[in-house]
């Protein structure tokens, strides 16, 4: 990473899990940059709260692309933001950009992409209708677990 980013915490999942945590999330940085590269089983909604929130605070706008066919997709105020191929497995990279997570003025926007070149990409704008500073982030795969030995890795923006 460049020389702006700091990383604030990494996570390797020793067993399998449905949800992935990051807490305790200072405010000293831009925007956050939220790396994974791993795995989850057959039928993976891949989806993320802020602050624990499980209101139905949350839109999202998905594009997937497999190389031979796409589709797009939209929910709004939904109790998490949903960012992933709902009908195949995950095995690949999560992209998470946060922009302005400390701002307490705004709604909070993230721009999420990954995939497997092997298998499909996608991309996915998100929305949380919160003026609260981001300070804790859970991925979440419904229904299904990430596997053994995924990756998770926080960074921080650091401010100018």
């Amino acid at each position: 990473m460049a020389a702006t980013y700091e990383k604030i915490a990494t996570t390797t999942l020793g067993s399998a899990t449905a949800t992935v945590t990051f807490n305790t999330i200072s405010g000293a940085y831009t925007d956050l940059v939220l790396i994974g590269n791993g795995s989850a089983s057959a039928g993976v909604t891949l989806g993320v709260r802020f602050n624990s929130d499980a209101g139905n605070n949350y839109s999202n706008t998905n594009m997937y692309g497999s190389g031979s066919s796409a589709i797009s997709g939209r929910d709004t105020s939904v109790n998490q933001a949903y960012f992933t191929n709902w009908y195949s497995t995950f095995d690949g990279t999560i992209n998470m950009n946060i922009q302005n997570y400390s701002n307490s003025t705004t709604y909070k926007t993230a721009i999420v992409r990954g995939g497997n070149a092997g298998n499909y990409i996608w991309a996915s704008a998100l929305l949380w209708r919160s003026t609260s500073a981001i300070t804790s982030i859970q991925l979440r795969a419904d229904g299904v677990t990430f596997s053994i030995g995924s990756t998770f890795t926080l960074y921080g923006i650091l401010k100018a």
